[in-house]
């Protein structure tokens, strides 16, 4: 326990970020002060928001620094500690990812069981994911039993819970995109009444195939040509819960689309965007229902996994090209 390893931003990319992008940097193993541990990661997530975070732009979450670490959510075994309420070998959850071993405030992290799920689970389907997905559909979107869903990038760490749930909450039919043949499969297993390839044909033509009689809720993972297409084919007084736009992520020119959001006004419709934090009103229903679904097995999650910190970059683009069925996880 003497070098640590971290992932650095090393430039910020115009359209799709590269190798160049991050800088492998080996520094000491830090020691805690007090009221500080020391936790050696042992998963870290990758997520499309982070995409954002490269440009040197004004947002809800300040852009990632230039030749200093990127962070996002981990989970680890603390290994030194000068928190007297945190022992050495508790297992938290915290935010400081890309990085073999986080030196942060015990404050800043949270205490998790590893004997109630694998601990990769508490990045996924028992953390920020799983109440991302929750919150949107049933309280920003409002789903009501009897409606039909339509997510996109269905197959993703998100949307792949979100169709599930609407299946457990009632809705009447879950219809999902994805990016391949075994990931359409994959939602079909997952019990989503219909699913499509969107490199098939216009995603107009797709959705209306799949959702004849119309859709009330959309589940917007994508925006661009898939939000178009929802907006056309929303009933009256739809709602969309607007969680990302990773089509838009790495380009320089302006989207083409939607370009039908006057339809908006006719149809009545309410397009929302959401983040998860503004519902950690919710967490406790949220762990509840799902924890209790996964005992039952009636709840599934798929995680990719790519090992090494060293190739956090390549899992990170990798996920930006929809590589990714599920979660995209990396083991530190």
């Amino acid at each position: 326990m003497t070098r640590n390893r971290e992932i650095h931003l090393a430039s910020r990319p115009q359209g799709w970020p590269t190798e160049d992008t991050f800088r492998l940097i080996e520094t000491d193993v830090p020691t805690p002060g007090p009221g500080q541990i020391v936790v050696r990661n042992q998963y870290m997530s990758v997520d499309p928001y982070m995409r954002g975070r490269m440009n040197d732009v004004k947002s809800y979450v300040p852009p990632f620094a230039l030749d200093a670490p990127l962070d996002g959510a981990a989970i680890g075994e603390v290994v030194a500690s000068a928190a007297p309420d945190v022992a050495v070998g508790t297992t938290v959850l915290h935010g400081l990812g890309w990085r073999e071993y986080a030196l942060l405030d015990a404050t800043a992290a949270r205490p998790v069981d590893p004997s109630v799920a694998p601990v990769s689970a508490y990045l996924s389907v028992l953390g920020m994911t799983g109440l991302t997905a929750y919150a949107g559909l049933l309280e920003v979107a409002a789903m009501k039993p009897g409606e039909t869903v339509f997510v996109s990038a269905a197959a993703g760490a998100v949307g792949s819970l979100v169709g599930q749930i609407a299946k457990l909450k009632g809705a009447g039919r879950v219809v999902g995109s994805a990016g391949s043949p075994a990931k359409v499969e994959r939602l079909r297993a997952l019990g989503f009444d219909a699913a499509f390839d969107y490199h098939d044909g216009p995603v107009r033509e797709s959705l209306r195939a799949a959702a004849p009689d119309g859709v009330d809720v959309y589940f917007d993972n994508v925006g661009g040509d898939h939000l178009e297409a929802a907006i056309s084919a929303m009933n009256l007084h739809g709602r969309a819960a607007i969680c990302g736009m990773i089509s838009q992520y790495n380009e320089t020119e302006p989207a083409a689309a939607p370009r039908n959001l006057a339809l908006v006004i006719g149809k009545r419709l309410t397009l929302r965007g959401f983040l998860v934090n503004d519902h950690n009103d919710m967490r406790a229903a949220f762990v509840r229902d799902v924890a209790g679904w996964l005992r039952e097995g009636t709840l599934s999650y798929d995680e990719t996994i790519v090992d090494g910190i060293e190739n956090a970059p390549d899992a990170f683009i990798g996920l930006l090209r929809g590589d990714n069925l599920g979660k995209m996880l990396v083991k530190v």
